[in-house]
């Protein structure tokens, strides 16, 4: 197909509660969605899931619309017909940039779908009409609010709970929810990298909790730390933050860096290598999960059906909307039921837009002609 228009929308979602991480503390989402309209009249949605502020990631907002805007738009429009198995090599010369390729190229593949008529599911092949849902439990002001909260996320049936976790916040609310869900339910943690090197004795006191994973340590780039620590204790590493490529993927198995992977489409440039990344952890008999990045409806639903490949045998963070939003910009927000969320099986990535809320929360639009 060839592009005529790229529509770059910023939205401003409140949060139902402020969610904080190592990183920070957020209570409001500014997100950019891309919208792509194909020369039949055909529109593909793909939504970045950089933040604000460059924290997480060296991407943010206004960086990705001006990257987008001056340099991605004039390469995809020279080129002139194309499909979304092009964007990586179209895009290729742009150095990084990876959350601001996978939003292209997710509203790419979700127009190329919708005229194709069929879902992202079956694009994926997953061989799962529904996958567990795991719920992201921010860092709290107290122990008591944190166990009201999970206690609650329990009784909402969610199948794991992943805890952030950072210094002076760790042993013991691990210890204490571990008491509040019992030995059976999956249990995890998230450090955002907020660890070093010299803290391999401090964490190995969560082998005593039965934890599922922890997750990404110690800094981005500091795989052989991850490796020795691996070495050092029994809780599986998992890594985040320090995966934004197949080969990264590949050289830290290689190394034993990770024993587990969380595969973020945004970080790694797209779903397509995504799908890679999937397959080459599946090779290597490394499990995987998919994590999440507070994504609206159209981010979950495109989650869902990658979550729902064979690879992926824990429980991601793919929860409830209402879990962040209380109202969302799809009509059929994601719920979860026993523990699980239906993988959407609509045309394209299996959403549809609820057009008048949408234009509620925009808070500015730029079309970028072809």
């Amino acid at each position: 197909m060839k592009l005529s228009n790229i529509e770059l929308r910023r939205i401003h979602l409140e949060l139902v509660t402020p969610f904080r991480t190592s990183f920070g503390e957020q209570t409001a989402r500014e997100i950019l969605l891309i919208g792509v309209t194909s020369d039949d009249g055909t529109v593909g949605w793909g939504e970045c899931v950089a933040m604000s502020e460059p924290l997480y990631s060296p991407e943010y907002v206004a960086g990705v619309e001006t990257v987008i805007s001056e340099f991605i738009a004039p390469r995809i429009s020279q080129r002139g017909d194309l499909i979304a198995g092009d964007i990586a090599e179209i895009l290729k010369p742009i150095k990084g940039h990876q959350m601001a390729k996978a939003a292209i190229e997710m509203a790419v593949l979700d127009a190329e779908l919708r005229i194709q008529g069929i879902n992202l599911h079956a694009r994926f092949g997953g061989s799962r009409a529904t996958i567990p849902s795991g719920v992201s439990v921010g860092i709290f002001s107290s122990i008591d609010a944190l166990l009201s909260a999970v206690q609650g996320y329990v009784d909402d049936g969610y199948a794991r709970i992943k805890l952030k976790i950072e210094p002076g916040w760790d042993i013991e609310p691990v210890r204490l929810v571990r008491e509040l869900i019992g030995p059976e339910m999956g249990l995890q943690v998230d450090a955002n990298t907020a660890y070093t090197r010299r803290d391999f004795e401090h964490l190995r006191q969560l082998d005593a909790y039965d934890l599922l994973l922890i997750e990404q340590p110690l800094d981005t780039d500091d795989l052989l730390g991850h490796r020795d620590l691996a070495a050092a204790i029994d809780t599986p590493v998992c890594l985040d933050e320090s995966i934004e490529s197949f080969v990264q993927a590949e050289d830290a198995i290689a190394i034993g860096a990770a024993e587990i992977i969380n595969i973020k489409p945004g970080r790694v440039g797209g779903y397509l290598e995504a799908v890679r990344i999937h397959d080459l952890c599946v090779a290597n008999g490394i499990p995987v999960w998919c994590g999440g990045m507070l994504e609206t409806g159209i981010g979950r639903a495109a989650n869902c059906a990658l979550a729902a490949l064979d690879g992926f045998v824990l429980p991601g963070d793919i929860s409830a909307s209402r879990r962040f939003y209380s109202r969302d910009i799809v009509l059929d927000p994601i719920e979860v039921n026993s523990g699980e969320v239906a993988v959407p099986s609509a045309p394209g990535l299996g959403y549809d837009l609820d057009s008048d809320f949408l234009e509620s929360i925009t808070t500015s639009v730029q079309h970028l002609s072809l």
